[in-house]
């Protein structure tokens, strides 16, 4: 339910201006239940504060869609990301070569690694890297190339021409958003391509996202996935955002959310 009171609706408008564009009073007004008059006021304030820009006709938009970096977003649903992650660790098998993307959640899922016996890992994200890198019980592959320092990833010709010579059991990809339609959306051309070439080289191919994120396109880069392909969202997703993926034939699960504590904030 969205929230009644001005200072949460304000953040929300914020949220949703970010992560999908949501632009006009009318449909801010439908989507809070107050007057189009509230929601006036409540755009003057934000842009007052200087934290949205107004546009003609009563709408708005951000300035720009920040891409947060990897170190931002670790803390960010952080239940829900370990959820995710149990999950996704529970279904590879001893033997198996799999394919971890950069990101958050995928990091999770390293970290779910470490107790892995047999295990093959190839992966394009530092923070997996980190992560298994003491692991004796898990074989490491590396696919470098050159390093994207917002996200933590290796990207580019390099990335691919690696990329080419192995195939795998399983690949893990993260998003900065995700719709039924649309696939993955991302901040950069470079990570898009490199998410299809990876998806092709997998026998299955998984998207881990937290509910947050089912819906969103926040940036102008898309990647297409294959058909048969496996959402691994939260229990916090609504039926509304289910039901837009399996009507066009995209598994789902929801992964159980436990309650827990974040991780410290690094000073």
């Amino acid at each position: 339910m969205p929230p009644n009171g001005s200072q949460a609706r304000r953040e929300e408008i914020l949220r949703l201006a970010t992560t999908t564009g949501l632009a006009s009073v009318e449909e801010l007004s439908r989507h809070f239940g107050v007057t189009a008059s509230t929601i006036r006021r409540d755009l003057a304030r934000l842009t007052a504060d200087g934290r949205l820009a107004r546009t003609y006709g009563g709408a708005m938009a951000l300035n720009a869609h920040p891409e947060a970096s990897l170190r931002q977003r670790t803390t960010e649903a952080y239940a829900q990301k370990r959820a995710i992650a149990r999950w996704a660790a529970a279904q590879i098998q001893p033997g198996e070569t799999v394919l971890l993307d950069a990101g958050s959640t995928v990091g999770a899922l390293a970290h779910e690694l470490r107790t892995a016996q047999d295990l093959t890992v190839a992966t394009t994200g530092l923070t997996a890297l980190h992560e298994l890198a003491d692991v004796e019980s898990v074989h490491v592959e590396c696919l470098g190339g050159t390093l994207r320092p917002l996200s933590q990833a290796f990207v580019g010709p390099l990335t691919e021409a690696a990329l080419e010579r192995m195939t795998f059991d399983r690949v893990f990809l993260s998003a900065d958003g995700v719709t039924a339609d649309g696939g993955i959306c991302e901040a950069d051309l470079r990570q898009t391509r490199l998410k299809e070439l990876m998806a092709r080289r997998a026998a299955r191919t998984y998207v881990l996202a937290h509910a947050a994120k089912l819906g969103r396109a926040p940036f102008h880069a898309w990647a297409t996935l294959p058909a048969g392909w496996t959402l691994v969202t939260d229990t916090s997703a609504t039926d509304a955002d289910v039901a837009a993926f399996t009507k066009r034939g995209t598994r789902v699960v929801l992964a159980e959310v436990l309650e827990e504590p974040a991780p410290p904030q690094e000073g």
